[in-house]
């Protein structure tokens, strides 16, 4: 394992980037495929779940 990887997976900072979308149909398709059925706006990007909340939860599924 990468010096990379443990970074990215012991900082959520760095994580979550990954959620953001530049448009909501690519953040709505991101959720279908986590779990969730809506999206939210976030700083004027897009991503997936109905708040982060829920996105992290879908995450941790995964």
């Amino acid at each position: 394992m990468g010096v990379l990887t443990l970074l990215v997976n012991q900082t959520p900072g760095l994580a979550h980037g990954k959620g953001l979308y530049s448009n909501e149909a690519e953040a709505q398709q991101r959720a279908a495929e986590i779990g969730c059925t809506s999206v939210h706006k976030n700083n004027g990007r897009w991503m997936p779940c109905a708040d982060e909340r829920e996105l992290h939860q879908q995450m941790r599924k995964q």
